[in-house]
């Protein structure tokens, strides 16, 4: 049995500008780590543009949170 991903409501996805905003980093460092793979985002099904789940950011943005915390 194959279970079915949900897609992803609009809600759900926010753009570059504002993931990169979260998480305190430059546009060009978020096309690097998609480019590389370390951080990829999802093309908008139109346009191509880069989006990003906000739950994925939001636990990215913890982990760099955290991490500012034990260094």
């Amino acid at each position: 049995m194959s279970r079915r991903r949900r897609q992803p409501e609009p809600a759900d996805l926010i753009t570059i500008a504002q993931a990169a905003k979260l998480l305190g980093v430059s546009l060009p460092t978020m096309r690097r780590w998609d480019d590389v793979g370390k951080f990829p985002a999802r093309r908008h099904p139109i346009n191509a543009y880069r989006m990003y789940l906000r739950e994925d950011v939001m636990k990215l943005r913890k982990q760099i949170v955290e991490g500012e915390r034990t260094a």
